[in-house]
């Protein structure tokens, strides 16, 4: 157990971040990138609503094999495997919420990193580097949030929902996988 969370040992570690980096970053930014070449999309910003369908659609498809895939390698209990099911769910919700309304994907994905942050700092309050991560983390949402402000990609309530999402995704996810 680390932090109070179930955690197995990886078999093939390397194997396993690759996976996660290629299910997570690799297939949603090519996908993304081809929708683009092929004229499907106008922006690799994906300003407008209606273009965040497809990328969103393969980013939850994408998120949710990598959920499936690594507690298979992982075990089905990891921290790993926990946060990559918040996180599917967290880009399904963000998908399904797209076709009303442009809720920010980089406020969900600053929720759902401070989730974790939380969860590890609630359990080892008093070591400085989960006082540091927590800090840097809770930084770092800041500037990512004020950031699509700046650009007038999303509106207050846009970013603060996308974090509220993120963040109350991952501490579900967490804390009932506990």
């Amino acid at each position: 157990m680390a932090y109070g969370l179930p955690v197995a040992p990886l078999a093939r570690p390397a194997f396993v971040a690759a996976l996660v980096a290629g299910l997570t970053f690799g297939v949603p930014a090519l996908g993304t990138a081809v929708l683009y070449a092929f004229g499907r999309v106008s922006s690799l910003q994906l300003g407008e609503r209606r273009q965040r369908y497809g990328p969103l659609l393969l980013a939850s498809l994408s998120f949710g094999g990598a959920a499936y895939l690594v507690p298979q390698l992982a075990g089905a209990h990891s921290l790993l495997a926990l946060l990559l099911a918040g996180m599917a769910l967290a880009v399904t919700l963000t998908f399904i919420i797209t076709f009303w309304w442009k809720i920010s994907a980089h406020g969900v994905g600053m929720g759902g990193a401070l989730a974790m942050l939380l969860v590890l700092w609630g359990q080892q309050p008093a070591l400085p580097t989960t006082y540091l991560s927590l800090s840097a983390g809770l930084v770092l949402a800041a500037a990512v949030a004020w950031a699509r402000l700046i650009l007038r990609a999303h509106t207050k309530a846009q970013v603060a929902a996308g974090l509220l999402l993120g963040l109350g995704t991952g501490l579900g996810v967490i804390l009932l996988g506990r």
